[in-house]
């Protein structure tokens, strides 16, 4: 009969019993309600309510306090794809500081893995490395929570998160029940889901996993990925490297948050890579990046903001483009959110007149439109 394996991770304290946690405590309350002090983009305004909560009962218990009353509700996770107003929130701003990873591994079976919303993404990426479970690993570098990752259905060289998702656990605040989606009903796709289409129906409340085990990561699928391990695409390379290797590259794009690198204090990638119709792909210049997508061809946000002639550093003394990477908008200190939005317009608007491709924006902006 095949060895299984059950682990229940709370608090790292509880843990050795199965193994070590790499997390750290959960962190302490709080002391200001400015949602600069909580954004990756160091941005934002008070909060009119700053709640922060630790088990999942209590966040499904506020939200739902909150609908009551018809109070309207932002969810704060790792604060890394939002863009708040200046202005604040004149709501109730809930934190979702959740924790809790439980595992059940057979040698046959992999890892069926559950996580709290709250757990920080990277984290648990570097946690699923060392255990040896295998699907997450290029996804290595990315912030925010785990509840996040499904409403983007983030991904990151060759590899998306619904590969490895098997349902979400979620609060509909439409009825006001808990709801699970098996990963076929999340509706993925690129930078998408049922979640992002239907903005602030579902609360995510846990995500649940499944790996494969082993100690060679998935197929290398992505060329500057495979470049930097110095291997051809489609071969397969320890996790622990892979995740050392998009770590690396990551950093040279400015695209590991670091409190004293500028480049850093932004949202990622503000635009997602435009997906086209055959015939708007074949009207775009031939040296332009073009990867089949389905029915769609995917080419390249950086490349055509490069393209359409914004270059690294490009804005005000505040607000640029950052200097490692030009699909990155970053805060130089002091930006507030209308320099970022109007930093965005301009580079939207200039690869619309360049190439007739209007870019969308992965970021979420609050209070504002481009």
């Amino acid at each position: 009969m095949p060895h299984a394996r059950r682990y229940v991770l709370t608090e790292p304290e509880a843990c050795e019993v199965s193994f070590v946690s790499q997390r750290g405590a959960a962190p302490e309350q709080p002391a200001s309600v400015l949602l600069a002090d909580h954004t990756t983009f160091r941005v934002g305004g008070p909060a009119a309510q700053f709640i922060r909560v630790t088990t999942p009962e209590e966040l499904v218990d506020e939200v739902r306090r909150a609908d009551e009353n018809r109070t309207p509700v932002l969810l704060l996770g790792g604060g890394s794809n939002i863009l708040a107003p200046d202005d604040g929130f004149d709501g109730t701003v809930i934190l979702v500081a959740t924790r809790g990873i439980t595992a059940e591994v057979s040698d046959c079976g992999g890892a069926s893995v559950r996580v709290q919303a709250g757990e920080n993404w990277d984290e648990f990426v570097a946690f699923a490395v060392s255990q040896g479970w295998v699907g997450v690993e290029t996804l290595s570098g990315i912030p925010g929570s785990v509840g996040a990752t499904p409403i983007q259905n983030v991904g990151a060289y060759g590899t998306d998160v619904a590969a490895t998702i098997s349902s979400v656990r979620t609060l509909d605040r439409r009825t006001g029940a808990i709801t699970t989606f098996p990963a076929v009903d999340c509706g993925f796709g690129y930078r998408t889901s049922i979640f992002k289409r239907n903005p602030g129906r579902w609360c995510v409340v846990e995500v649940s996993f499944q790996f494969p085990l082993g100690d060679l990561g998935t197929a290398i699928a992505y060329p500057e990925l495979a470049r930097a391990l110095g291997v051809d695409a489609g071969e397969r390379v320890s996790t622990t490297a892979v995740r050392q290797a998009v770590l690396d590259i990551r950093r040279s794009k400015g695209m590991v948050l670091d409190a004293d690198d500028p480049d850093t204090w932004s949202g990622g990638s503000f635009f997602t890579n435009p997906l086209l119709s055959p015939d708007e792909a074949a009207a775009l210049p031939p040296e332009a990046p073009r990867f089949p997508s389905g029915d769609k061809v995917k080419t390249s946000a950086a490349w055509l903001i490069q393209h359409a002639g914004f270059s690294r550093g490009h804005g005000n003394p505040t607000a640029r483009l950052s200097t490692k990477h030009v699909l990155a908008l970053t805060n130089r200190g002091g930006a507030t959110a209308d320099d970022l939005v109007e930093l965005a317009r301009e580079v939207r608007d200039g690869v619309a007149a360049r190439f007739g491709i209007i870019l969308e924006p992965e970021v979420n902006i609050l209070g504002a439109t481009l």
